[in-house]
């Protein structure tokens, strides 16, 4: 019986001839677990995992080359030149910039964050009210493991407080209460004796200093003289507190213009410029915007699930940044697509951690 050739159609659509790849493109490769359990090694491997592994990778690339550019020594005019930076922090050849949104602060990765923040290993810090006041919550009460399925209406009932899968009973906010009303006093008291003009960010800085406890992230901010900003510093607890205080004692002032001028000149002033951004809204934005002040940042590495394409600031890739002067045209900025309590630990494993000259040099 004869055979019949398939319908040359689908031959044509099926086996069409590829080109050569171009030279020195690299292959996909996982790790081999037959060489046995490395942590390094198999996190080295995910740039050639493929999808957001691969971007990971990358994330690891270019926050290390963020940290080799800060351990250059600066130019030698520029080093003789005033350091014109509000905040009086030593000049270093990158100013690295961390953001993050307060979930962060209430997960475990605050431990995280607190490392690099006590090992002077970042500039300047971005967060919303919650990222600043959990911290401060923590070191009074603690904050619990619980079940993203938990009944609103039953916890409400019984006092805890959700935040995904944690437990925050409110208690502690009362606590927090307790220890943050004589410390707006002292702030109203010596504004109107002293003439102090308080901003958010030498808000946080006293609030450090108060708390006294190496647990937290801002007590090492206040220490190391890394500043805190937070625009919307009345959207939480603290403004809760802030509000009740007008009410009891008025007067208080809080002044964000001076803070704008700080944040912005953090960047306007820096020779190199590097963004790790956790998540979205107020602190991407107000952290890439002040770097628009200087026509963008050198390196950027941001980390959230957002998606671009209902338009927002937070889904937005940094190319889009790129568009409005945020990040350089001749940058390498990386998106990771993922919820960053997975992965910003292993980024900071990967490079500040394993960087024993940046940890020698900040001590």
């Amino acid at each position: 019986m004869a055979t019949e050739a398939p319908p040359s159609l689908a031959t044509d659509a099926v086996l069409v001839e590829s080109v050569v790849m171009p030279e020195g493109s690299e292959t996909v490769k996982g790790y081999d677990f037959n060489n046995g359990i490395d942590y390094h090694e198999l996190l080295k491997s995910y740039r050639t995992s493929g999808f957001q592994a691969t971007n990971l990778g990358l994330a690891v690339q270019e926050i290390n080359r963020m940290i080799n550019k800060k351990l250059e020594p600066v130019p030698v005019n520029e080093a003789e030149s005033i350091n014109l930076n509000p905040c009086g922090r030593d000049k270093t050849n990158c100013t690295i910039f961390l953001s993050y949104t307060s979930n962060l602060i209430s997960a475990g990765v605050r431990e995280t964050i607190r490392y690099l923040v006590e090992h002077n290993m970042v500039d300047c810090l971005v967060t919303s009210a919650g990222g600043v006041e959990e911290d401060f919550i923590k070191c009074l009460a603690p904050t619990y493991l619980g079940d993203f399925h938990l009944k609103g209406k039953e916890l409400r009932e019984k006092g805890i407080n959700r935040i995904g899968n944690l437990l925050v009973p409110n208690d502690n906010y009362c606590k927090f209460e307790d220890w943050l009303m004589p410390i707006l006093d002292q702030m109203l008291l010596e504004q109107k004796e002293q003439g102090m003009l308080w901003t958010p960010s030498k808000m946080i800085a006293r609030l450090g200093k108060e708390i006294d406890n190496p647990e937290s992230v801002y007590y090492w901010a206040y220490k190391n003289n890394i500043p805190v900003f937070s625009p919307g510093i009345t959207d939480g607890s603290i403004g809760d507190m802030v509000y009740f205080h007008s009410y009891k004692k008025p007067g208080l002032v809080i002044d964000l213009v001076e803070d704008i001028r700080r944040m912005n000149s953090q960047a306007v002033y820096a020779l190199n410029t590097g963004m790790i951004i956790l998540g979205g809204g107020l602190i991407k934005h107000h952290t890439c915007n002040a770097n628009l002040m200087r026509n963008g940042a050198d390196f950027a590495v941001f980390v959230n699930t957002g998606q671009e394409f209902d338009g927002s600031d937070s889904g937005a890739r940094p190319d889009e940044a790129i568009s409005w002067g945020k990040i350089r045209k001749d940058a390498s900025p990386v998106k990771v697509y993922a919820d960053a309590s997975l992965v910003f630990p292993l980024l900071v494993a990967e490079t500040f951690a394993r960087n024993k000259s940046l940890v020698k040099a900040t001590k």
